[in-house]
């Protein structure tokens, strides 16, 4: 175990069918037709979580209204969600946070950023939030942009996000791709606002493990700024390669996938954040036709062996919610 910080475990909630790669076979209309396992999948997820050891301490987690209000019991999550399956599984949304995980929007229907204006995404994320709010009763402060679509072109996002009241975004992932990705990213949770312009060439890196941040913004960030949360990565001569999740983490064989963030937690002194969805964890999800080789088989590799391998992340790891371990 990797002691002394304290990482994020991300779930993104959606259904096998919803995947971008899949755009051109699915439509968002018929997403009705198909067959929902986002129950039964999300279900497995939280009794994995239950049933593993938390290594975070409560003390350790400085979020003490979520600490009392949820003890520590099993690995706590933050759980990005689309609105879309909110609204037609309400009890789902309310089952997950009953557990103490953290309920952060995922947007409404897994539209990509930059293929909506600046006036559709600030409609989207005003909707998604007032969506969770309503069914759990809480503030969502968090916001994760569907398969990571803030991207150079869509960094106008980050404003909006902020003027409508999240506080902490998880969407940039600083790697070369060919959906999304910012190469030249910080690593590291940072802050942007308008003090530095928006701009990632001059944001604010920011230690997590400092206390006095908090004196800076205050219980929680301002309005106009927001945090910044990337997905994580390792550096390989000075190129950021992916080990954090997702296909990433179903194809890369364990051992190099637990050598890479235990670098970022002991040489680099930061904790990382991974990330997976719950179809995932299905082998037995129905299988598309007419997609290319290349979405085939980013989706469907190796589904047979992320549950164990979860397991054995969630033995090696401290894990927390994006909110506790940002403390806000």
């Amino acid at each position: 175990m990797s002691s002394h910080i304290t990482n994020v475990l991300s779930i993104d909630l959606e259904d096998y069918y919803m995947v971008s790669a899949f755009e051109s076979v699915v439509r968002r209309k018929d997403w009705d037709r198909y067959e929902s396992r986002i129950e039964r999948n999300s279900r497995i997820i939280l009794k994995i979580l239950s049933e593993s050891e938390s290594n975070t301490p409560q003390y350790e987690n400085r979020n003490t209204a979520f600490c009392t209000q949820h003890p520590v019991s099993g690995v706590k999550a933050t759980f990005f969600c689309l609105a879309w399956i909110a609204e037609k599984y309400p009890a789902l949304i309310k089952e997950i946070a009953s557990h103490g995980h953290e309920i952060a929007s995922h947007g409404c229907d897994h539209r990509l950023v930059y293929h909506m204006t600046p006036d559709q995404f600030r409609a989207d994320v005003r909707k998604s939030k007032k969506i969770l709010e309503d069914i759990t009763g809480k503030e969502v402060i968090g916001y994760r942009a569907p398969s990571y679509s803030i991207t150079e072109k869509s960094l106008w996002a980050l404003r909006i996000l902020a003027e409508e009241g999240y506080r902490y975004d998880s969407s940039i992932f600083p790697i070369y791709h060919d959906r999304y990705g910012i190469p030249a990213a910080p690593r590291y949770p940072f802050v942007i606002g308008p003090n530095n312009g928006w701009d990632l060439s001059s944001a604010e890196l920011l230690n997590v493990h400092d206390m006095n941040f908090k004196k800076k913004f205050g219980p929680s960030p301002n309005c106009d700024v927001i945090i910044e949360f990337p997905i994580s990565t390792t550096s390989i001569i000075g190129v950021n390669a992916p080990v954090s999740g997702g296909g990433y983490f179903r194809l890369l064989p364990y051992a190099v996938i637990k050598r890479a963030l235990r670098k970022i937690n002991k040489q680099e002194g930061t904790p990382f954040i991974i990330y997976l969805h719950p179809w995932e964890i299905d082998p037995g999800q129905p299988r598309l036709s007419n997609i290319s080789m290349l979405s085939k088989f980013r989706h469907y590799i190796n589904l047979g062996k992320t549950a164990s391998k979860l397991r054995t992340l969630l033995s090696d790891f401290s894990f927390s919610t994006v909110r506790g371990t940002l403390n806000i």
